[in-house]
């Protein structure tokens, strides 16, 4: 398992955007050299964690349990072959692309050393928004993207330290639940019912995910509501 690139964005004004000034980082590039992760702190004040990458809107991305988005190589030549087109490493606005990992089978709460020091943890899968349909221009890419289910991971920092590409990816820690990436995102996209499945996974949920789960089962208990499967 390898780190592929470490790509990085800087701010640039786009139409479709809802950030308040105008910018986006979503069009990430491959960076040379070492790169220097760690913790960027609190949602709304926190950014990316990584050096160099710009975070626009505050208010729905960065901060510390987004501190790191990963996607699999695999899943983005899935996509050039669907497409049609060439999908470059940190076109879906991935920090990191990676090669022989996993990414939306991971469970939540795994972690993973990159390089030497630097040590991650799964916290939860990228739901898309109108930035990211702008940005790659496909005709309904928003319901594409949510039916293809592999949606990577959203890490948060551990341990910090400097990757680059080519550093080894090695998992070092793998809870003992079912919770995958995969899961996570059905259960906050179109498969609510299986929210209180994620319960599971404790503390190492993203806080969003982790209160969704939680107010549906005060509000249903752990079974879904009678009259529909996917809430």
């Amino acid at each position: 398992m390898t780190l592929l690139s470490v790509n990085a964005g800087r701010p640039e004004a786009v139409a479709h955007t809802d950030s308040p000034s105008g910018t986006t980082g979503i069009d990430k590039r491959p960076v040379d050299g070492p790169v220097r992760v760690a913790d960027p702190g609190p949602k709304g004040t926190g950014g990316s964690g990584v050096a160099g990458d710009a975070v626009c809107d505050l208010r729905h991305h960065g901060g510390s349990d987004q501190a790191v988005y990963a996607f699999a190589r695999e899943e983005l030549d899935a996509w050039e072959r669907e497409l049609g087109r060439p999908l470059a490493n940190g076109v879906f606005g991935e920090n990191l692309t990676t090669g022989g990992v996993d990414v939306s089978g991971a469970r939540i709460g795994e972690r993973w050393r990159i390089g030497p020091d630097l040590v991650l943890e799964v916290t939860s899968g990228r739901i898309p928004c109108r930035t990211f349909a702008g940005h790659l221009g496909e005709r309904r890419w928003v319901k594409r993207f949510t039916a293809a289910a592999a949606p990577g991971a959203y890490l948060r920092v551990i341990e910090p330290g400097e990757i680059r590409a080519g550093d080894p990816v090695e998992i070092v820690h793998r809870p003992d639940h079912d919770v995958t990436v995969k899961l996570e995102f059905l259960a906050m996209t179109t498969r609510r019912d299986l929210l209180p499945e994620l319960l599971a996974a404790g503390d190492a949920l993203h806080p969003e995910s982790l209160r969704a789960a939680r107010d549906r089962v005060e509000k249903y208990g752990d079974r879904p509501p009678a009259s529909t499967s996917a809430g």
